[in-house]
C-alpha cells in the first residue's frame, strides 16, 4: 500500500464518529508520518548495506587482480630462468584467480543493480514523505482552524443560552415584584376601608362596633336630657344639667 493510500485510509477512519471520540486526527497523521520516516530510514540503511557489500566486492576484486598480476610476473620470471614447470604452475593459479574474478565481477554487477534500485526507491520514498509531510501539516492546520471555530460557536451558543436564562429569570423577578406590589396595594385598601382588621391596633372589629354603639347611646341620653330642660325651663334659661359624657 502506498503512502497516499495509507493517508486516504487514515482520513476515512477519521470520519467514523466512534473513532473521533477517542482519536485526534492530528496525532494520527503525525504517527503515520513517523512511520514513513522509519520506512525511509530502513531503505536508506539497506542502501548503505548494499553499498558496503559492493565496496567489499570491489576490494576483493582489486586483491585478486593484484595476485593475478603477481602470478603473471612470476610466470615470466620462471621462464626467464628456464623453469617452465614453475611458470606453468604460476599461470595455472592465475587462471584460477581469473575464474574467481569473473564470478566476483558477476556478483558485483548484481549488487550494483540492487544498490541502484534501492537508491531510486529511497529517492522516490523521500519525495513521497516530503509531500506527505506538507499535506499533513495542511490538514492539521485546517482541522485546528475548524476545531477553533467549533469551540467559538459552542461558546457563543452557551452565552446565548445563559443570556436567555438570565432574561427569563429577570422577567420572573419583575413579575414577582409586580405581584407583591399589587398585593401590598390591595391590603392597604382593605385596611383603609375597615374590611380587614388592622393587627397593629388595640381592638378588634367587634369591639370597634360595641364602642361605636356605646357612643351613640350616650349622645341619645344627652339629647333626651336637653329636650326635658327645654320643655320645662323658661325661654333663655336653658342650661345643661350634665357635662357631655357624664
Amino acid at each position: 500500500m502506498g503512502i497516499w493510500q495509507r493517508a486516504s485510509s487514515i482520513v476515512k477512519a477519521k470520519t467514523n464518529s466512534a473513532l473521533n471520540k477517542v482519536e485526534d486526527p492530528r496525532q494520527t497523521l503525525d504517527l503515520s508520518y513517523e512511520q514513513q520516516l522509519d520506512n525511509l530510514t530502513k531503505v536508506r540503511r539497506a542502501v548503505a548495506d548494499v553499498a558496503t557489500a559492493r565496496k567489499r566486492l570491489e576490494l576483493q576484486g582489486e586483491q585478486l587482480k593484484a595476485q593475478a598480476d603477481k602470478l603473471a610476473g612470476q610466470a615470466k620470471t620462471a621462464l626467464e630462468q628456464g623453469n617452465e614447470p614453475l611458470a606453468r604452475e604460476a599461470l595455472t593459479r592465475r587462471e584460477a584467480l581469473a575464474t574467481q574474478m569473473s564470478d566476483l565481477e558477476s556478483q558485483h554487477t548484481q549488487v550494483q543493480e540492487q544498490e541502484d534500485k534501492l537508491t531510486a526507491t529511497a529517492q522516490k520514498l523521500q519525495t513521497e514523505v516530503e509531500a506527505f509531510r506538507t499535506k499533513k501539516e495542511t490538514i492539521k492546520a485546517s482541522y485546528t482552524a475548524a476545531e477553533a471555530t467549533t469551540h467559538i460557536a459552542e461558546a457563543i451558543s452557551g452565552i446565548s443560552t445563559s443570556a436567555g436564562d438570565a432574561g427569563a429569570a429577570m422577567q420572573r423577578a419583575q413579575d414577582k415584584v409586580a405581584e407583591m406590589q399589587a398585593r401590598s396595594g390591595a391590603l392597604d385598601e382593605l385596611l383603609a376601608s375597615g374590611k380587614l382588621t388592622d393587627l397593629t391596633g388595640s381592638t378588634d372589629d367587634i369591639q370597634a362596633q360595641l364602642d361605636a354603639a356605646g357612643g351613640s347611646s350616650n349622645v341619645e341620653a344627652q339629647l333626651a336630657a336637653l329636650k326635658a330642660q327645654v320643655s320645662s325651663a323658661p325661654t333663655g334659661e336653658i342650661t345643661t344639667g350634665t357635662e357631655p359624657g357624664a
